[in-house]
């Protein structure tokens, strides 16, 4: 028998969603490793097209690599910072924009492009689906961290050949994320960019545009 999700159900749930943040400050608490293999089998069930499940986990504890990705997201980050106009460089300068530092998990998130699970079924019309069964996986993982109370924070801001060459991906593998995991040193219900001044979100309410 399916289970029954109650209004008190849904209420927590839509809670969890909206006190789902990207956490770049993490806090020296260490994390249960058996926490993170429970999330990763959650993460598991995620939906993918075709059941390909195309995504792959590299946890990176080496202090090496963790320095020359740091080392990465630094030079990627000037050169971000450099690109914004005026006043606008100077605000982005100011931003916290990765939790490398201290996060005490780190993982790179990448899709197998090349996977044969699946059999290439919904991907003929829509070959990206792959990539975007990745990220749906990510958002799985990202509240059942949420729901136990770690923060996790996504760093776009890298250069995905670099960190593929550093960690030895196949060259089938296109990195999705670069994903810190940890306690979070605050909690927020907005959003950190939203804090300072950086952007506010623009969609609180429902834009649906109805074809009829």
């Amino acid at each position: 028998m399916a289970p029954s999700f109650d209004e008190a159900f849904q209420a927590r749930l839509a809670t969890l969603i909206a006190w789902r943040r990207d956490v770049r400050r993490f806090s020296d608490r260490p994390v249960p490793p058996s926490l993170i293999d429970d999330l990763l089998d959650t993460a598991q069930l995620s939906p993918s097209v075709g059941n390909s499940q195309p995504w792959r986990w590299v946890q990176v504890d080496s202090p090496v690599k963790r320095s020359e990705i740091r080392i990465n997201f630094l030079a990627s980050n000037a050169a971000a910072c450099q690109a914004q106009p005026g006043e606008r460089a100077r605000t982005y300068a100011s931003l916290k924009l990765a939790g490398i530092d201290r996060a005490p998990f780190q993982f790179a998130v990448f899709c197998d492009m090349a996977t044969e699970q699946g059999s290439g079924l919904g991907r003929h019309s829509m070959p990206r689906m792959l990539e975007y069964s990745t990220v749906v996986m990510i958002s799985t993982f990202w509240l059942a961290a949420r729901a136990a109370g770690l923060g996790v924070g996504w760093v776009s801001i890298l250069d995905p050949r670099t960190v593929s060459r550093l960690l030895d991906a196949p060259p089938s593998w296109e990195l999705v994320a670069y994903l810190c995991v940890g306690w979070p040193e605050t909690e927020h219900l907005d959003p950190e960019l939203e804090r300072h001044g950086w952007q506010s979100r623009t969609c609180a309410g429902r834009q649906v545009r109805i074809i009829k």
